[in-house]
């Protein structure tokens, strides 16, 4: 286990373990999540002995920014590679500046739980390249440090939104949650945590049970079954019915609403019929539609639905009633909008 996810109790006992003063664990623990710091030579209040002692049997990973790439519309996508050799995609996104578009007022990173993904979503770069390896929890925050640091700014919101199916790595997922939620050198609030899912209805009914007030996101894309099942394939044992109970479990149970991710796609789910579905869909559960334009994949020949059939969606659907936005894709030109992330290495 990583030494930056253990408790401030677990850290007492590893001193009580080196024979060394309990108040020690404080100061450690200070060093690891108020001041982030990941090299135990530059934890000046500690003794070189301990140090020493520390470094071999608890290194510290040592995830490094090997690229960084910055979009004219502000958001920089970054190549995070991994002690192992691995790497990910993290994207930072100044979402507001000052009246002179110069400093940054809100900071949010859409990071990733897992080296590629195995849920094979046809739409999505990440999902042609398989599952590699979960991430730890560390390698999560890891991701909110670097952002943060190469920006100068507080990092306010994150979401769960990049490479990999959060749920399928719950555990460190969690730990990391709670570590960007409650660690003082980062303290982002609950309700500025998002977490994404292919709509994993085991993972949203665990989801609801946890007190912490985390925000739920879910890809929907289609409330037609053939076409999410030709769309989302790893899902077509996630029927959409049972996927509907667990979302209203999940309002009932939080007292939340969730996020309904819908992206369009020309000819495939943009049809009048896949309006109605959705509409039918979202009845009964406590949802925000997000309409998110298809962004272009290398080697996909999905298109983007057309301006007005947008329009159009967004029209019936507040006619409806259900509150909805048209999300405004960030780092397009950067390949570092949605499903565009991908793991990779370049030297």
């Amino acid at each position: 286990m990583d030494i930056r996810d253990m408790s401030q109790d677990e850290l007492i006992k590893i001193m009580e373990e080196l024979n060394e003063p309990k108040f020690r664990a404080k100061q450690l623990y200070e060093w690891l999540h108020t001041h982030n710091v990941a090299d135990y030579d530059k934890m000046t209040n500690l003794s070189k002995a301990l140090r020493g002692k520390l470094n071999e049997l608890y290194p510290l990973g040592n995830s490094e920014v090997a690229e960084i790439e910055r979009s004219q519309d502000g958001t920089r996508k970054y190549l995070m590679e991994l002690d192992d050799g691995m790497s990910v995609e993290t994207v930072g996104m100044p979402i507001a500046f000052d009246e002179n578009k110069k400093d940054v007022k809100r900071l949010t990173v859409c990071f990733s739980t897992q080296v590629g993904c195995p849920m094979e979503c046809t739409f999505c770069a990440t999902g042609q390249q398989g599952l590699v390896r979960d991430l730890s929890a560390s390698e999560m925050v890891d991701q909110i440090i670097m952002v943060q640091d190469d920006f100068g700014e507080r990092v306010g919101n994150v979401v769960a939104m990049g490479q990999g199916e959060p749920f399928l790595n719950y555990e460190n997922l969690l730990l990391a949650l709670r570590r960007m939620n409650t660690d003082p050198g980062l303290g982002i609030g609950a309700r500025k945590i998002t977490v994404s899912t292919c709509g994993l209805i085991d993972g949203i009914k665990r989801f609801a049970e946890e007190p912490e007030q985390f925000r739920l996101a879910v890809s929907l894309h289609s409330a037609r079954q053939k076409v999410r099942d030709t769309l989302m394939p790893r899902c077509v044992n996630q029927p959409l019915d049972d996927l509907q109970e667990a979302l209203i479990y999940y309002n009932l149970k939080s007292g939340r609403r969730v996020t309904l991710e819908y992206m369009l796609i020309s000819g495939i789910n943009d049809t009048v019929s896949d309006l109605d579905a959705l509409v039918a869909f979202c009845d009964g559960i406590k949802c925000h539609i997000n309409l998110i334009p298809l962004n272009r994949v290398e080697g996909s020949a999905y298109q983007p639905s057309s301006r007005s059939t947008t329009k159009a969606w967004i029209s019936r659907l507040n006619a409806e009633m259900i509150p909805v936005s048209l999300r405004n894709s960030r780092g397009f030109d950067i390949n570092g909008a949605c499903g565009q992330l991908r793991s990779r290495v370049e030297k």
